[in-house]
């Protein structure tokens, strides 16, 4: 169902006399990061380093999120149901479409035109690529793609930046390695067209029957980020300041194939002597045996502490899109 959304002119931050922050988000659907300006994503990262830094009011209270996860997750759902919490507001939902109407026909614009009666914002993760913005079309309430099939997962790609800006002190002018499925990995689609509004090196590790789907490279040449493609982790470890690590899906090969694809894709302790002291390694998880788990004792580990900032992006992600004027504690 269309929504008439108004965005302001600029972004009003935070500072010791003006503790009020006008929404660049509200009533706004958030479906894939391309539609996201760079005031929006600024907007989302300046506030939840604001929400990790003090307590957080409760810009939720009388508020009720609809949490529908039609597929498995743990980290995305648990970090959103963390958030609504924190920050005063309620949780219905599911965490598999086991016990929905949907199970005897009932179709997905059904279920969501009902969930928009009972909720003020609708998180939605579902197996297919699509179902979000059909979700978003047919609702009446704002709409969060909490990860569509292959598609895209924009809240884990303004989490990424986040973590990125809070470990290297900046975004701009780094060098990032992307590494394992990033045919299908929607971690990484939203991930690389986030890198087109800022200037981002990018360089590409994968098999070449992973790789970067083209409309994105696409995407990526017209807005003039480098990148470049690899073959092997060695070739890039001493170039980059974020080595961006994925799961390479067992379930898309023959074992013989994923034998040989996987170890070109694990890294271990020995392939880090050659890293910059800043180099921090991250992952949207689970892992499987991608990282070694060695690695996590070094202090290029980074994804821990990435899997904890998906608490303060939501919460920064729910207060925006809820009200208009967000109030800061000071």
């Amino acid at each position: 169902m269309a929504r008439v959304h108004t965005e302001a002119c600029s972004l009003s931050t935070i500072n010791q006399n003006d503790s009020i922050m006008k929404s660049l988000l509200y009533g706004h659907d958030v479906l894939s990061m391309k539609e996201l300006s760079l005031a929006q994503i600024q907007q989302v990262l300046e506030l939840a380093a604001t929400f990790k830094s003090e307590d957080v009011p409760a810009l939720l209270k009388n508020k009720i999120i609809a949490h529908c996860f039609f597929e498995p997750s743990t980290r995305t759902r648990l970090s959103f149901e963390t958030a609504t919490l924190r920050l005063g507001g309620q949780v219905i939902g599911f965490s598999s479409d086991e016990s929905l109407s949907i199970k005897k026909g009932e179709t997905l614009q059904d279920t969501i035109q009902v969930l928009s009666h009972y909720a003020d914002l609708i998180i939605v993760r579902h197996p297919k690529e699509g179902a979000a913005r059909l979700a978003a079309e047919t609702s009446a309430k704002p709409v969060i793609n909490a990860g569509d099939g292959a598609n895209q997962h924009p809240t884990q790609a303004l989490l990424d930046l986040f973590t990125i800006q809070e470990c290297q002190n900046k975004i701009d002018g780094l060098a990032i390695a992307l590494v394992g499925d990033l045919k299908y990995g929607r971690t990484i689609h939203s991930f690389a067209q986030a890198c087109t509004l800022f200037d981002i090196r990018l360089f590409l590790v994968s098999p070449d029957s992973l790789t970067l789907p083209d409309f994105i490279c696409d995407e990526l040449k017209r807005n003039g980020v480098r990148f470049s493609f690899h073959q092997s982790l060695e070739e890039v470890v001493p170039k980059v300041d974020i080595l961006y690590m994925t799961r390479i899906q067992q379930e898309r090969f023959n074992d013989a194939d994923y034998q040989l694809i996987k170890k070109r894709c694990i890294l271990t302790p020995d392939l880090l002597a050659t890293a910059k002291p800043n180099l921090k390694i991250l992952h949207p998880l689970p892992r499987v045996n991608e990282i070694d788990a060695e690695v996590d004792k070094t202090p290029h580990a980074y994804y821990f502490q990435q899997a904890a900032n998906g608490v303060y992006v939501r919460e920064a992600l729910l207060a925006l899109m809820l009200n208009e004027n967000v109030q800061v504690l000071t």
